[in-house]
């Protein structure tokens, strides 16, 4: 059955259309130097306005005007797509449509006058500071032998002795407590934990080198407990591990290849399950309660920005909101006319 109107299609796009969107990806990943995570969720909120448009006798980008992208968007919501949904793909639609107008494809540009719904910001669930400092406190298990699925499972000679379960488990466990101390510690994000590099983590000034998203390299500072468990995965840990494969990658995987996201989450999400109470936040809970409890101590916002490696002050100013909120709860508990 054919997709209604606002629907994504599979349907092949008109020469026209499909060359323009072949120059947008082109000009999203050279020009922009957008990761291909980004690229790809543009694309595909193109590529469903551009099939729209295809279906309502568009053939050329001269022919995205403001009606068409209105009609796109109208049809995404009476299919009952999300807030956050809409607001992205109208995001998507004015970044094509100011691309378009750059090219000369289009004399004006309807983006503009597109309308974005408006989200009702929802604040991120925080782990406290006595449940974080249980959480790096306790071992914990590892995750399920096996779940580490960047790693094949063929046998290869070049592996650390698989005869030695108990020595390689002990390296993997300063491996997950390096992860979950450096998270915490920097804030950092689980693509650039696993991209760093044994020459990125500088143990004397204690600041590791981060590159970011879009190629930004910044510097972050490293606590003395995220720098003594990371020195002794270094030490102890990764030897046991490291292969022909590993290369420079500080964060290995069971077999010796760099640390893939999936697994980097799975041991996250393993550890802050084992202590009882703590919410289970995953990776980016780790990057809010960072952000969060530099701010409750004192830290400044631009600090904080930087810390983190947004690219606008407003992105940041969310851990305000959440700080806000528990300063108001600790004086709606704690004072008498409350």
């Amino acid at each position: 059955m054919a997709d209604g109107p606002g629907e994504d299609t599979a349907e092949p796009l008109p020469d026209r259309l499909a060359g323009a969107l072949e120059a947008f990806r082109r000009h999203l990943a050279a020009e922009r130097g957008m990761s291909a995570h980004t690229v790809r969720a543009y694309l595909g909120d193109v590529r469903a306005l551009l099939g729209y448009a295809a279906q309502a006798g568009v053939t050329s980008p001269e022919g995205l005007d403001i009606a068409v992208l209105r009609g796109w968007l109208a049809g995404q919501h009476a299919t009952g797509r999300a807030r956050a949904t809409l607001a992205r793909r109208a995001a998507s639609a004015r970044t094509v449509t100011a691309f378009g107008h750059a090219r000369g494809w289009l004399t004006s540009d309807p983006g503009p006058l597109l309308g974005t719904p408006k989200l009702r910001r929802k604040l991120p669930e925080v782990i406290r500071q006595d449940q974080m400092a249980a959480v790096l406190g306790e071992p914990g298990p590892r995750p399920a032998a096996g779940g580490e699925s960047d790693e094949p499972r063929e046998p290869d000679p070049r592996e650390p002795d698989l005869r030695e379960p108990d020595r390689r488990e002990r390296a993997l466990i300063l491996r997950d407590t390096a992860i979950m101390e450096l998270l915490y510690a920097t804030g950092i994000r689980v693509s650039e934990l696993c991209g760093l590099d044994l020459g990125d983590l500088d143990h004397d000034r204690r600041t590791v080198r981060v590159l970011g998203k879009g190629g930004k390299e910044r510097t972050v500072p490293v606590g003395l407990p995220a720098e003594r468990a990371t020195a002794r995965w270094a030490r102890d840990g990764r030897p046991v591990l490291v292969t022909p494969d590993s290369a420079a990658a500080l964060f290995v995987g069971a077999r010796g290849r760099r640390l893939d996201p999936r697994t980097a989450r799975r041991v996250v999400h393993t550890r802050l399950a084992a202590v009882p109470a703590v919410p289970d936040t995953g990776p980016h809970g780790l990057r809010h309660a960072a952000a969060t409890h530099l701010l409750e101590g004192g830290a400044d916002l631009r600090s904080v920005q930087e810390i983190l490696g947004h690219a606008a002050l407003a992105t940041t100013q969310i851990y305000t909101h959440v700080s806000v909120e528990r300063l108001s709860s600790a004086f709606r508990q704690a004072h008498p006319r409350a």
